[in-house]
């Protein structure tokens, strides 16, 4: 994870940071011998060295720092460019739990990577020194005193090895604060999205208790991270300690037998805690950046995740309404225990209607998305006029579809914009046209500003029908010639029902369609029925004709499995 994060910094920037601790080596070596030669000769023409050799280290950690905190800054730009751009591509898992989730996925690239901050800006650099000096200052030990240096080489390892000891504890439990973290902003921003609904029916109060309980096992969790963090900085220091100790003693006997010269004495004692120092440092921040690494796990599962085929081949053609097939189509999510779709097989006549039905998790949404080239299959074929989805422009092949979801959604602008959402050319007339079609021109009417009143997020102020009409309405507007309905009836009255079954008769004539759908009223507007059950077409009851010149889909049918009514 460290790896792949470095590597998004520009080589540039890597090259001048090892350029600045090479040269802070230099400057520390030339510090101590003068320091040492100063006070050992009581020669005070060597200090202007020692306080140049220090303003000069003092520029260098600042110029190292602006460098790495202006390259934190353009990697985590970069970082949040593609996570959106990938979040958002068509197909994007979501990168898990961070993708799936409107609110994790506002924590990820908000709080989340910010985080990153500490590990470029502090890490980095500091593991830049570490590597490079060490070795220098250790080179300047061997020319003042060998036994010093060969002490101080056998003991430098202890120090990431203890250090690295502690560090994966801390990893752990940075990873699990970073989790209920994640998990705290998600539900807040949820809370706070649902809040009229959850007042409506009383709720409130049970989400408070939920949001204090998941703030509370954050709190423990960061208490418990920083707790390993300290224990850690005890132990490198303990380590560090011990070991200078080890030069120490033997140079101070050297000194008072007369085997040692003293300015060669104090160089040692000045040079070999600067050996340790980096790594000491290196320690603390890693800890400082434990939070970052954590949520580079959620960026790149993100920009890890598969994405749908963009296609660059063959156009759909632009008249008239497709043939559809999907030939043995499988169909299985990351972490599945099954297939969300296994071996389908299905046609779709042109202009031809088809309702899927069956239960929850069957996978009629996950149909849906195939045939939206939202979601790659697994195995077999899905052909649009004999072309396969794979090989059709993407972009022109989601230009001839119209979309009705569950739960449409509605942005903070007016009637019409919504309206024109899918078609964003469509004129006045024609964006009243789909409202009449769609049964949506009476209340649309009968708001404040008509056509031009300004919606509230998500639809607010409008019932659950009259978003359901508005989305049919945005369909009708894109004369799209293939339809996807997603269950556009779920959760509505009786009227409201009717309302929409009549306008989605009027929007799916002469297109070819498949409407997923649950309740008999919308099966009415079907011309044939396919049963869905843990993934599979099956036979089951069926409602509605089949069309003049369909072809049989019983079991010894060409695509067998479907229930033809």
């Amino acid at each position: 994870m460290e790896r792949r994060l470095v590597r998004w910094l520009p080589r540039r920037v890597l090259v001048l940071l090892v350029a600045v601790a090479l040269a802070q080596a230099v400057l520390v070596v030339v510090q101590a011998d003068a320091l040492a030669r100063a006070v050992a000769g009581l020669d005070a023409r060597l200090l202007p060295v020692v306080a140049a050799a220090v303003a000069g280290r003092a520029v260098l950690a600042w110029a190292g720092s602006g460098v790495a905190g202006r390259a934190a800054a353009g990697v985590k730009a970069r970082l949040r460019e593609a996570v959106l751009a990938r979040a958002g591509a068509p197909g994007a898992a979501g990168g898990g739990s961070a993708g799936g989730s409107g609110g994790g996925r506002v924590t990820l690239l908000t709080r989340g990577l910010d985080a990153v901050d500490p590990f470029f800006a502090g890490y980095v650099p500091q593991l830049v020194a570490a590597c490079v000096v060490p070795p220098v200052v250790l080179a300047g030990l061997v020319a003042a005193d060998w036994a010093s240096a060969v002490v101080v080489a056998v003991t430098v390892p202890l120090v990431p090895v203890f250090g690295a000891l502690v560090g994966l504890r801390t990893a752990e439990w940075t990873g699990r604060q970073w989790e209920l973290l994640r998990r705290l902003g998600g539900h807040f921003r949820d809370v706070v999205a649902g809040l009229a609904t959850l007042r409506a029916f009383g709720r409130t109060g049970h989400q408070s208790a939920v949001v204090r309980r998941l703030a509370d096992e954050h709190r423990r969790a960061t208490v418990g991270a920083l707790r390993v963090a300290f224990l850690s900085s005890l132990v490198v220091e303990l380590v560090c300690a011990l070991s200078v100790a080890l030069v120490a003693v033997p140079v101070g006997l050297r000194l008072l037998d007369g085997r040692m010269e003293l300015a060669a004495g104090l160089l040692v004692l000045l040079l070999a805690p600067e050996v340790y120092a980096p790594l000491r440092a290196l320690g603390s921040r890693f800890h400082a950046s434990a939070e970052g690494v954590a949520v580079a796990g959620e960026v790149f599962a993100v920009l890890d995740s598969p994405a749908a085929p963009t296609g660059g081949g063959r156009v759909v053609a632009a008249e008239g309404p497709p043939e559809i097939v999907l030939e043995d189509v499988t169909v299985r999510y990351p972490g599945a225990d099954r297939p969300a779709l296994e071996k389908v097989s299905l046609r779709v006549a042109p202009g031809e209607r088809v309702a899927v039905t069956g239960p929850s998790g069957a996978g009629k949404s996950t149909l849906l998305l195939v045939l939206a080239g939202l979601v790659t299959p697994e195995s077999g074929r899905v052909l649009v006029d004999g072309v396969e989805l794979g090989e059709l422009d993407m972009a022109a092949w989601r230009a001839r579809l119209g979309w009705v979801p569950q739960r449409p959604h509605l942005f903070a602008a007016s009637v019409a914009d919504n309206i024109r959402l899918g078609a964003p050319d469509a004129g006045d007339e024609r964006v009243r046209q789909a409202a009449r079609a769609a049964a949506a021109e009476e209340f649309i009417e009968e708001l404040p500003d008509g056509y031009a009143t300004v919606l509230g997020d998500g639809g607010a102020g409008l019932s659950a029908g009259q978003r359901q009409r508005l989305a049919i309405a945005r369909a009708y507007a894109t004369d799209a010639p293939v339809m996807l309905l997603d269950e556009p009836t779920a959760r509505l009255d009786v009227r409201s029902e009717r309302l929409l079954v009549d306008a989605a008769r009027r929007l799916l004539e002469g297109r070819s369609a498949v409407v997923v759908a649950h309740r008999p009223a919308l099966l009415s507007v079907a011309d044939r029925v396919v049963r869905l059950v843990d993934g599979r077409l099956v036979p089951g009851d069926g409602t509605g004709a089949r069309p003049s010149g369909s072809f049989d889909e019983s079991p010894g049918g060409r695509c067998g499995g479907g229930v033809a009514a």
